[in-house]
């Protein structure tokens, strides 16, 4: 079976954020079963190899990216301490083994709204802003 995400016209990509423009960070989660900026979802991640594997995966929604869709980066809770690539988030909701988690801001994905399973939980607003203080700072969105 797959999963949402995976593949069609609702597929979760890896998009190159260096190329993406007028991207607007705005912590906004509501819990209406769409995607929001602050929340985290679980969808399909495709692997760094690009060789059409990957798995279901919790992600932290950062910006919104056209009508239906959003810009997402993917959590871990492999310790990346020291890693400028990676944001220590800490441990939340999110997680139900209560695990610190870290946020991988050098890679982002494009999240449809029909390509996501579910949310997880929202990242309190502090949490937010230093993912997104990271992505301003390596990107220049704002």
């Amino acid at each position: 079976m797959l999963s949402p995400g995976q593949t069609g016209a609702s597929a979760t990509v890896e998009v190159d954020p260096r190329r993406l423009r007028k991207v607007r960070l705005a912590y906004s989660p509501s819990p209406d079963g769409q995607p929001d900026p602050g929340e985290i979802v679980w969808t399909w991640v495709p692997y760094e190899e690009r060789d059409g594997r990957g798995k279901d995966r919790p992600v932290v929604v950062v910006a919104a990216s056209g009508a239906e869709a959003f810009l997402a980066v993917q959590l871990t809770s492999k310790a990346h301490d020291g890693s400028r690539d990676f944001v220590a988030l800490g441990a939340g909701a999110w997680d139900p083994a209560g695990r610190p988690s870290w946020a991988n801001i050098d890679r982002v994905f494009r999240v449809h709204t029909a390509g996501m399973r579910r949310e997880a939980a929202s990242l309190d607003a502090k949490r937010y802003l230093k993912v997104a203080e990271a992505l301003s700072a390596r990107y220049g969105w704002r």
